[in-house]
């Protein structure tokens, strides 16, 4: 008898890797952190099936579903899910449901390339509702507190110090402002949430400690927090951590000028690179323009043009200062000074973050 898995809390924690035998379209909508798409079926092969179980019920889409993955297209999928099973012998199988599909791909490699692979009970929707389950009981059960500050003090850096900390910009891969997109791209909303659970859940037994997250609106970029999240968030403690101005504008310079123009030229190469990497600055600050208003915007731009102009010829990051000091003064630091004192009830403690650690391990 093959082997049938439904310890979802072991094959989470365990980083098992796992074999997704979805469709491409569904893995896109989303899938379990580190899983590897390996098809039984394509997009419109499924949709093949789909369409004739509807008219001439599942003998028939089953049937179907055979011959089209049949032959050298049948061979090669089997190759490719044995070399997954060779490369990952501590992993697992799954499906939609856990249903046919992973049935079948688990008795093809047994029949085939004599290898004998566990599947996942119940599959991706098992999984799912597992995460999702694990979210809603561990912030029932545990305290949060919320890290506030300005932008540009560390609050990203502060929480990776913590043990029992949620980096929730890192699981969404967005540094959250508005200059915040990576060119790496954003999860799917459903990668997200899955993201969140597995910290969660790697975090479910350190007790009494409570979890730490940073200040964030319901959206990440495109991601939105799951709701159970932003209600508790809404309503936690706050300790607002403070830094010096001039080491908030360095910090930003590093993370959103010499950072985001790595990340840019390792993908698209030195020059498309730099090309994409002001393209993005400007729209980054296009996106706040009626915020800014007109003339503050404008002077802005210039000083954001002069700044890429002087790097793209030079090297030198240092005329980013300009715009970036503007920004805070004139639109980023009264924002948040208004966000502060609207939380004033829920105010701990302020400070730099040796303070804060200190207060944490009272």
């Amino acid at each position: 008898m093959r082997q049938t898995v439904s310890d979802y809390r072991a094959i989470l924690l365990s980083g098992a890797p796992l074999m997704d035998t979805r469709a491409p379209i569904e893995f896109a909508r989303g899938s379990v952190p580190g899983a590897e798409n390996l098809p039984l079926m394509l997009d419109e092969e499924r949709v093949q099936v789909g369409t004739c179980y509807k008219h001439s019920g599942q003998d028939a889409a089953i049937a179907l579903g055979h011959r089209l993955v049949s032959g050298a297209v049948r061979e090669s999928r089997i190759a490719a899910w044995a070399d997954f099973a060779q490369r990952h012998p501590d992993g697992y199988l799954f499906c939609f449901r856990g249903g046919l599909r992973s049935q079948i791909v688990q008795r093809w490699l047994a029949e085939e390339a004599g290898i004998d692979y566990p599947r996942v009970a119940g599959g991706y929707k098992a999984l799912r509702q597992f995460l999702m389950a694990t979210t809603e009981t561990t912030l029932a059960q545990r305290p949060l507190v919320v890290v506030g500050g300005m932008t540009g003090v560390g609050k990203t850096e502060f929480l990776a110090t913590l043990p029992n900390a949620v980096d929730l910009e890192g699981c969404a891969n967005h540094r959250g402002s508005s200059f915040g997109k990576r060119v790496s791209g954003q999860p799917a909303q459903i990668d997200f949430e899955h993201q969140i659970a597995i910290r969660l859940l790697r975090l479910e037994d350190r007790q009494p400690s409570p979890l730490i997250v940073e200040d964030e609106g319901l959206f990440i970029g495109q991601c939105a927090l799951p709701e159970p999240l932003h209600k508790k968030m809404g309503a936690a403690p706050v300790i607002w951590l403070e830094d010096r101005f001039e080491n908030r504008v360095r910090r930003i310079l590093q993370d959103y000028v010499v950072d985001q123009l790595v990340d840019h030229q390792a993908l698209y190469g030195a020059q498309e690179g730099f090309d994409r990497f002001a393209a993005h600055l400007k729209l980054s600050l296009f996106n706040i323009h009626k915020r800014l208003g007109g003339e503050r915007y404008q002077r802005a731009l210039a000083m954001l043009s002069d700044a890429l102009a002087d790097q793209r010829a030079t090297g030198a990051v240092d005329g980013h200062g300009l715009w970036i000091r503007l920004l805070l003064c004139e639109y980023y630091d009264p924002m948040y000074a208004h966000q502060k004192a609207s939380k004033a009830g829920r105010i701990l403690t302020s400070g730099d973050a040796a303070a804060l650690h200190q207060f944490l391990l009272k």
